[in-house]
Parts: structure tokens; sequence; C-alpha cells
């Protein structure tokens, strides 16, 4: 099964959000920069893609004037088989990422990258519906705590278990990024 990996907004206009906290950044790092390696050596095409939306002003993080638009400075480099640029959640709304999934003959997505429970999850949900599989790389997702509705904090752990449960056998394998590397390789 012809596999690719689609990395989903790992990008500096995350720090200059408020919300924007270091304390899971490390973990997030290393599997996220193990996945990334793993697959420039076993040749599964990686796709990269950013956010970018709202005013084109260098005072908006996610606008290509603010120069933030552009890979996490800890990121291991790679050739990236295809970049795409998005303004919604999931990645294959009005990017042609679906068309060059499927020029591409990819069947199955790993999906990693910045936030877990937004742009990763919605696309995977996404690319469950359109006939994909999928293997979500919960370790290699990020996100941060949130206020509830009711005033409560919602933890960033909390709302990597949650994404885990919604996801799990519905929408995606979630796995490690060693579970799944092993099955890109072996299928």
């Amino acid at each position: 099964m012809k596999t690719c990996l689609v990395l989903i907004d790992a990008q500096e206009s995350f720090r200059q959000r408020p919300y924007f906290t270091a304390t899971d950044l490390p973990a997030f790092l290393a599997a996220q920069n193990a996945l990334i390696d793993g697959c420039v050596a076993a040749g599964v095409p990686i796709v990269q893609v950013f956010h970018v939306d709202g005013p084109k002003a260098a005072s908006n993080p996610f606008s290509l004037e603010s120069g933030f638009v552009q890979p996490l400075a800890e990121l291991h480099s790679f050739d990236a088989a295809a970049t795409f640029q998005k303004s919604r959640h999931s990645a294959l709304i009005g990017t042609g990422l679906d068309v060059w999934l499927t020029q591409h003959g990819i069947e199955k997505l790993i999906i990693s990258g910045i936030r877990t429970e937004q742009c990763c999850e919605t696309t995977a949900r996404h690319a469950s519906d359109l006939g994909w599989t999928v293997d979500y790389c919960l370790d290699a997702t990020l996100t941060w705590d949130m206020q509830q509705p009711d005033g409560r904090t919602l933890s960033a752990a909390d709302i990597k278990t949650r994404t885990a449960t919604v996801l799990k056998d519905r929408f995606a394998t979630v796995c490690s990024v060693e579970q799944a590397l092993a099955r890109a390789v072996h299928h």
C-alpha cells in the first residue's frame, strides 16, 4: 500500500500565539523528527502543509507577509514531495492535495503535525471519509490546553486522549511513530 506522510501546520506561526507554551514541544519535536527521518530513510514521500489565513499583514502570523509561515526551526530538513497551503481545517479542502495524492497512487496517509484536535484530526476524518487508510501518529501531534465552555481547563494530554478515542478504529489507526513507520515499510 503506497503511503505518504502528511505533515500539517508544523510552522513557526504558532510560536506567535498567546496560548503557545514549550512544555510539550521537545517530545513533539523528537517524535516528529523521528517520523520525518524514518520516512526519508524508507522512501515514503512527505507532503508539507502550511496554514495560511486571515489578513495579509505582517502582524498576522498565519499570513505569508509575517514571515512565520515556515517550518518550525527544530524540524529536520527534508525534500517535500509537494507543499500545499490551506485556509481551512482540513488539508483536503481547496488545496489540491487530494488530486496530488490520487495522481501519485497514495492509498494510506500518515497524519502528524499541529494541532492534534483541530487540523490533524479534521484532515484524518476527511481523508477516511474520502477512502484513504489513515495512520494517525498521536505522539507526532502537538496541541495546548484549552478552556472549556464552563471555564475549566482541558489539558493538552486530555485533548490528545479524546482525539485518540474518537478516531480509533473509526477514522484511523492511532499509532506511535514506530508503529506507523513499521506499517509503512511492511505494507
